[in-house]
């Protein structure tokens, strides 16, 4: 199996075992038919989602818009999805795309945009509570995992030098993998009302999700996770035998890796540390409203308070004119990494986790700092301008970030700007992918990356009922 860095830096078509899409032109579409496949070979059908593209396809007049809305927003149902029932609880299973395993955050990412429509079609939401039941299965088989199998096949990494499983397709610990699995299972109870995935399981995974982030405090040492990887990429391996560099135990939880999948420098991941914030919030909610137990809910909030006083002091990084800025990694000895990678949870991201109000001061100044060449991830053409990362490597910008920029802005001019980005971008082929070289956009990653896609679709739908303005003319 391969790394997500090792598939094509081209603009090759997948190869075999992976999905090929139809009608691609690399010199520009003509017409504009569909890329998806064709109805008896999707995964799955969502009825509200076919009635979305329809509604936008009928209301802007940008007709490639609507074609690239209508081939991305559905991308996760039409190639992604394996769902089915064990015993009588409802179980999803969904890969990433191009690489046939199941991460905790893709496969929440994936399937966020449809969250608001969960009411209005029976089988989606389904869909979405068997995703939950399988999420918590994952974290029971072991919550230091970010990658899991369908079943106890094993994988390419059983060689890494960690506690792997069969059951496992990668091992490694990323805050915001846990993080992803709480928001989607707290924002499911909070739309549909429904508390059916909040069983006996549900409760032990919450208390695993505390107890790793409390042993990742590192208060008592490095605890019970290492991983070293036998690879010439710096970026897949960890240092000081794979406990990862020395933190200060200041209340901030240790990341050995990053959201991309890279190991962090100084562990210490601060997007993640915000998540992790908001995280432990919505589980204190989830165990007072409906176990009642109040006992795990006051551990939760009062750890919250904790990794939220440690960001404010610890987390900060006075920039003279540029102002007070978030750095993106620190190990709480003053030691800091000034970078934005594009994977979210980035500090770019932050408010679109419901983890910073967009509108306060730090993070406008962390905004422009990493939108500007003070971040040596952020790459800027005639073409185009984004935050790419050390996942890819120099000059490549991840579609992600232009979709995040516009996520986080109220200024419709830099909205219409990401949005003409993205159009300028998908290579003739109506997707979104992993990454693009910033001088030629057929030069590109990822051929299918399901996450990307519907973050796509997510960012043209909300703006059709936000700021119909920009998308409808």
């Amino acid at each position: 199996m391969k790394n997500r860095r090792d598939f094509l830096k081209t603009g090759a078509l997948a190869t075999a075992g992976m999905m090929t899409f139809p009608n691609i032109s690399f010199a520009g579409v003509k017409e504009f038919s569909s890329n998806r496949p064709g109805f008896a070979s999707r995964k799955f059908t969502s009825d509200i989602v076919e009635d979305v593209i329809k509604t936008f396809k009928g209301k802007t007049a940008d007709s490639e818009l609507a074609w690239m809305f209508g081939n991305c927003f559905p991308n996760t149902l039409d190639t992604t999805v394996l769902s089915h029932t064990v015993g009588k609880k409802p179980d999803t299973f969904i890969i990433t795309g191009d690489i046939p395993a199941m991460w905790l955050r893709d496969s929440t990412a994936q399937v966020w945009p449809y969250m608001p429509l969960i009411n209005e079609d029976k089988k989606l939401k389904t869909l979405i509570l068997g995703l939950i039941n399988r999420q918590t299965a994952c974290i029971l088989i072991d919550p230091y995992a970010n990658a899991f199998n369908k079943g106890a096949e094993g994988s390419h990494w059983e060689s890494d030098i960690t506690d792997m499983k069969p059951e496992l397709h990668e091992r490694k610990w990323e805050i915001d993998s846990l993080c992803y699995a709480v928001r989607l299972a707290y924002n499911y109870w909070k739309i549909s009302g429904d508390t059916s995935a909040f069983d006996k399981d549900y409760k032990t995974a919450m208390g695993l999700i505390l107890r790793t982030f409390k042993e990742q405090q590192r208060k008592d040492g490095v605890g019970p996770y290492t991983f070293m990887r036998n690879t010439s990429k710096y970026e897949d391996n960890v240092p000081l035998y794979g406990a990862g560099n020395p933190v200060k135990p200041v209340g901030l939880i240790a990341s050995i890796f990053r959201p991309s999948d890279d190991s962090t420098v100084f562990p210490f991941l601060v997007p993640s540390n915000y998540f992790a914030v908001v995280s432990l919030r919505q589980m204190a909610e989830i165990s007072n409203g409906i176990y009642d137990d109040r006992d795990f809910a006051l551990a939760c909030n009062e750890m919250a308070d904790e990794v939220d006083k440690a960001l404010k002091v610890y987390a900060r990084a006075d920039m003279g004119d540029l102002g007070t800025v978030i750095p993106f990694e620190v190990d709480g000895f003053g030691n800091r990494l000034m970078i934005d990678d594009a994977n979210i949870p980035s500090l770019l991201s932050l408010p679109y986790l419901d983890a910073m109000d967009k509108e306060e001061k730090v993070y406008q100044d962390t905004r422009s700092y990493i939108l500007s060449e003070n971040n040596p991830f952020f790459f800027k053409s005639d073409i185009a301008e984004g935050i790419g990362g050390p996942h890819i490597g120099m000059n490549y910008i991840w579609p992600m970030s232009i979709i995040m920029r516009a996520m986080t802005s109220d200024d419709e001019k830099e909205i219409a700007f990401c949005l003409n980005m993205l159009k300028k971008t998908h290579a003739g082929t109506g997707f979104m992918h992993e990454s693009f070289h910033k001088d030629d956009p057929a030069n590109y990653t990822r051929s299918w990356f399901a996450w990307v896609n519907t973050l796509f679709g997510e960012l043209v739908w909300k703006l059709y009922n936000n700021k119909p303005q920009i998308v409808s003319a």
